[in-house]
C-alpha cells in the first residue's frame, strides 16, 4: 500500500478503480435494501462502513466489502417480522459470531472444500450477477438496448487502445452525457430508490435486552455469519488466485465480524465480500491494495451525500453494461469445455454441475457449497471404498494362510472388507497382514472384530499384524470396547 502512495501511477489505479467501485455499489446496494425490505439508506450505509471497515480490518487487500443480496435474503424475515430494530440485532450478533468464527480457526476448514466446488461457486455467482441485470432489461424503453451495447462496446474495445483509465468509468461517464445532451429518457440510478442525504449516525437497536430477543434473533444471526464467512472467504480465495498473492484467512474472519458489529451500531444491514464489486475492482480495473476499498466506501457516501443529484441521472443502462462485463470476465470459460468436461473425472464435474445448480436456484451460496462439499464427499466416499482388496499371498503351511489388506479402512470400506473373506472355507490359522493399510477409523476397527469373531465362531484362530504406528494405537484402544459393532 506505501508502494501504491508512492507511486502516481499505481496510486491513480486505485484511486479510479474505488470509484467505478462505488458507482457500481449504488444500485446494488439499493436492489439489495428493497430485498431485505428495508431503506435503501440502509443499503448504503452498510456498504460505505463495510468498505471503509474491511479496508483496514480485513485480510485480503483490494477486496470489496458490502451489502449483499445474499445476506439480504438470510435477514428479510426478521424485517417482515420483527422490524428494523430486530435486524440492526441481528447484524450486530452475527459479527460476533463471525469474530468468535475466527477466534476458532474456521477459516482453516476451507481447505476442505475440492476445487469443483469452487469452480461451481465462481460460475454460479456470474450467472447470478447476469440474472440480477435481467430486471433492467425489461419493460424498459427500447433505447436501453443500444445503449447497454455501446456500453459493452466501450468496455471490450477501450482497454486495446489504452487503460490510462479504467472502461468501466468511460461507459458510465459517456452513456451518461449522451442521455443527459440528447434528453433520451431511460430508467436511471435515481429510479432505484431515494439516496440518503445525511451521514450515518451512532445508534443502539431499541429491542429488550432479555433472552427471548436472544432467542428470535440467533438463528438469523448465525445463518447471516455462516453465509457472509463463506462467501466472504471463497472470494479471497479466488482473488488469491487472480493475483497470486497470499491472504490471512483467518484476519478476514475476524475483520468481516468487526465491520458487521460497526454496520450495526451505524444502522446498516450488514454484508460480506461482494464476488461482483471484487471483480470490478481487481480484474477490470487492476486495483491490489487497500486503498481502492477504502476509496470505494469513501465515494459512494460522497456521491450519494454530496453529489446525489448527479448520481441519480446515470443511467441504469451503464451500470448493466458494467455488471455484465463481470459477469463474463467472472464465468470459469475454459470448465464447460467439451475438453476439459472429458478430461475431468465424471466425479469432478457432476460436483461442479451440482454447486452451481443449487446456487443458482437458491440464491444461497451456503447451501450451494454444502451441497458441492456433500456430494463431492458422497462421491470421493464411494469412489475409495471399492479401492480395499483383500487377497492371499502366502501359505505358510497347510493350517496357515496369509491374507493381504490394501487400501483406505474407513466406514465407507468397512462393508467390503467384512465381506471379502472365506469364513468357510479357511484354514485352521489366518493371519491378516494390514502393512498396505491404514486403519482411520472406528468403524474399521468394530469390522476386524466381528471379522475376528466370525473366525473364531468357526474354530479358527486370527492373527492382525503390519499395522503402522497409528493405526496400532487406534486398534489397541478400540479393540474389544466397542460392543457387536452394530
Amino acid at each position: 500500500m506505501l508502494a501504491a502512495l508512492r507511486n502516481p501511477r499505481r496510486l491513480k489505479t486505485e484511486v479510479l478503480a474505488g470509484l467505478v467501485v462505488a458507482l457500481a455499489l449504488i444500485p446494488e446496494a439499493i436492489s439489495f435494501s428493497i430485498i431485505a425490505g428495508v431503506d435503501p439508506r440502509l443499503g448504503i450505509f452498510a456498504s460505505f462502513t463495510m468498505a471503509v471497515s474491511i479496508a483496514f480490518l480485513g485480510g485480503r487487500p483490494a477486496m470489496i466489502s458490502a451489502a449483499t443480496g445474499a445476506v439480504a435474503l438470510v435477514i428479510a424475515p426478521v424485517v417482515a417480522n420483527h422490524g428494523v430494530d430486530h435486524l440492526i440485532a441481528t447484524v450486530i450478533l452475527a459479527g460476533i459470531f463471525q469474530i468468535a468464527m475466527g477466534a476458532l480457526g474456521v477459516a482453516k476448514l476451507m481447505r476442505f472444500i475440492p476445487r469443483s466446488v469452487m469452480v461451481g461457486f465462481v460460475n454460479s455467482l456470474a450467472i447470478l450477477v447476469f440474472l440480477a441485470q435481467i430486471p433492467h432489461m425489461r419493460n424498459v424503453p427500447v433505447l436501453v438496448y443500444p445503449l447497454i451495447a455501446l456500453g459493452l462496446l466501450i468496455i471490450f474495445a477501450l482497454p486495446r487502445v489504452t487503460d490510462i483509465v479504467p472502461a468501466p468509468l468511460v461507459a458510465i461517464v459517456i452513456l451518461t452525457v449522451i442521455t443527459v445532451t440528447m434528453a433520451i429518457t431511460v430508467p436511471t440510478v435515481g429510479d432505484e430508490g431515494e439516496l440518503p442525504d445525511s451521514l450515518p449516525s451512532l445508534l443502539i437497536p431499541d429491542v429488550p435486552f432479555t433472552l427471548e430477543t436472544l432467542q428470535i434473533i440467533a438463528p438469523y444471526a448465525l445463518a447471516m455469519a455462516l453465509v457472509g464467512i463463506l462467501e466472504s472467504l471463497l472470494t479471497a480465495k479466488l482473488v488469491d488466485d487472480i493475483t497470486d498473492t497470499h491472504s490471512n484467512k483467518t484476519r478476514e474472519s475476524l475483520g468481516q465480524g468487526a465491520a458487521n458489529v460497526i454496520t450495526g451500531f451505524f444502522g446498516g444491514m450488514g454484508g460480506c465480500a461482494m464476488i461482483g464489486q471484487t471483480m470490478i475492482n481487481v480484474k477490470s480495473s487492476g486495483a491490489r491494495t487497500r486503498i481502492s476499498t477504502f476509496l470505494a466506501g469513501l465515494f459512494l457516501l460522497v456521491l450519494v451525500v454530496g453529489f446525489g443529484d448527479l448520481v441519480a441521472i446515470i443511467p441504469m443502462a451503464a451500470l448493466v453494461a458494467v455488471m455484465i462485463v463481470v459477469s463474463i470476465a467472472t464465468f470459469d470459460w475454459h470448465s464447460i469445455r467439451p475438453t476439459t468436461l472429458r478430461r475431468l473425472p465424471k466425479s469432478e464435474n457432476l460436483v461442479m454441475i451440482s454447486t452451481m445448480v443449487a446456487v443458482v436456484a437458491t440464491h444461497n451460496l451456503a447451501i450451494g457449497v454444502g451441497v458441492g462439499v456433500v456430494v463431492a464427499m458422497i462421491l470421493f466416499a464411494r469412489r475409495v471404498a471399492h479401492l480395499t482388496e483383500v487377497s492371499e499371498v502366502a501359505q505358510i503351511d497347510a493350517d496357515t494362510h496369509v491374507y493381504a489388506v490394501t487400501g483406505a479402512l474407513f466406514f465407507a470400506t468397512s462393508n467390503d472388507l467384512y465381506s471379502q473373506f472365506d469364513y468357510a472355507g479357511a484354514p485352521k490359522n489366518v493371519v491378516i497382514d494390514l502393512s498396505g493399510a491404514h486403519i482411520w477409523d472406528a468403524s474399521t476397527v468394530a469390522a476386524l472384530d466381528a471379522i475376528q469373531r466370525k473366525f473364531e465362531s468357526r474354530g479358527k484362530s486370527v492373527e492382525i499384524r503390519g499395522l503402522n504406528e497409528a493405526s496400532q494405537q487406534m486398534h489397541t484402544r478400540l479393540s474389544g470396547h466397542l460392543g457387536d459393532g452394530h
